[in-house]
């Protein structure tokens, strides 16, 4: 069994007489006490076969060459008697079933050490259980007898539950090599697509650079053009003014071409008897001669004129005037301040309000005052001079048809 001695000796230190007598007193009784058919199932169940195997070559003072089987036969051999090697053997087991040996010193009767035996079964402690009991004093022959049987068939279930986790063990091996196998696919495909990721977001980050450093040359050649035209419009101070009178020259292009439609349409309406007839200016489109009979209540009154076209505002003046009236002028919103509509709507006697040249806040604000205050309103659809003459002839109330001279 080893490289020294071919077997162990057995070094006994007592008779089988003796042995006897102590197993019939009250201590609990040793390894070497015990039958020899308790032997077998307690070196192979109580102590792990690696620790048997250095035990065996420490007692022998020499490298073990034996298998396991021999190791284990030899050892249950010297346990038949006292020596080196069951001493060792009783020591360890006392000291590795110690706790299991203090439950067990508990019972008094063989049945109390029976069924502490039955319980150590039903919960798959036996190791430590065997042991206790097997040594224990009140343990009489035929518990000794029904505890070995009851190892024997614990060990021929334990070494089919051994085979069938043999069995699960390697399916569970092929299924670990399988999964592994897939588990490294995923691993390449994954890092795959990781670089792919990484590849994609590089290129999104250096866009994302060009795209700021695009938005901030922008940006300098925004902040660059402002600048610029900060610098002239100080050199025009004049330039909204003049920005202004543009459109209002505009304005009047568009007047002038309205007028001469309107002379080319009053030519072709005229008779051919009044073809003699030298044409009016496009600016005499109000009375300039005649007189407009109005009531002395228009005397030293103040007319507001609201909307109408900015270059028919001095004619306009020319008109209201002419009968002895003030007159007062807000372009409807367009360019004056809305504002100042209500004031020189309460500083007014009579109000002309020209719909077709002002906004639509302006309209209803001159509506809604006249309304609450009770001021006289004409309401003239055609901004033009002979629309005006018209509005004022309502308000007179009576009118000479020849002393209103009104070209168009």
């Amino acid at each position: 069994m080893c490289d020294k001695d071919k077997s162990l000796p057995v070094i006994s230190n007592c008779s089988s007489g003796a042995a006897d007598t102590a197993a019939l007193a009250s201590r609990r009784r040793r390894l070497w006490e015990l039958s020899h058919t308790c032997h077998c199932p307690l070196v192979g169940v109580g102590l792990p076969l690696g620790y048997l195997r250095k035990l065996v070559g420490k007692m022998t003072g020499g490298r073990v060459l034996a298998d396991d089987y021999e190791v284990h036969v030899g050892a249950v051999t010297e346990c038949g008697a006292r020596n080196r090697l069951s001493e060792a053997l009783q020591k360890e087991l006392e000291r590795r079933y110690a706790p299991v040996i203090l439950r067990f010193r508990g019972a008094k009767t063989t049945q109390q050490v029976a069924e502490l035996w039955r319980t150590a079964v039903a919960n798959g402690d036996v190791s430590g259980a065997f042991w206790a009991g097997l040594t224990h004093p009140r343990c009489d022959a035929e518990l000794e007898e029904q505890m070995c049987r009851d190892l024997h068939m614990i060990q021929h279930q334990a070494g089919a539950c051994v085979r069938a986790d043999m069995g699960k063990f390697t399916a569970l091996q092929e299924e670990n090599a399988r999964l592994a196998h897939e588990l490294a696919k995923l691993q390449q495909r994954s890092q795959a697509m990781l670089q792919e990721k990484t590849g994609e977001l590089e290129r999104q980050e250096a866009v994302l650079l060009r795209t700021r450093a695009d938005s901030i040359g922008k940006d300098s050649v925004i902040d660059g053009l402002r600048a610029e035209l900060a610098q002239l419009q100080a050199a025009i101070p004049a330039l909204e003014s003049r920005t202004r009178l543009v459109e209002r020259l505009a304005q009047m292009d568009e007047r002038e071409k309205e007028l001469r439609q309107q002379i080319a349409e009053l030519k072709q309406a005229q008779p051919r008897q009044a073809t003699a007839v030298p044409p009016p200016a496009p600016k005499l489109e109000v009375p300039t001669g005649g007189k407009l009979k109005m009531p002395i209540r228009l005397v030293d009154q103040s007319v507001l004129c609201v909307g109408g076209r900015s270059g028919n505002v001095a004619t306009y003046r020319a008109l209201i005037e002419r009968v002895g009236a003030q007159f007062a002028h807000h372009d409807g919103g367009l360019e004056d301040n809305a504002n100042l509509l209500d004031s020189s709507l309460a500083a007014a006697d009579l109000v002309i309000c020209q719909t077709g040249c002002i906004s639509h806040s302006a309209y209803w604000r001159v509506k809604d005052y006249c309304k609450r205050t009770g001021k006289r309103c004409v309401f003239i659809d055609n901004p033009s001079i002979s629309s005006l003459a018209r509005g004022l002839q309502e308000v007179s109330g009576e009118m000479e048809p020849a002393a209103l001279n009104t070209t168009d």
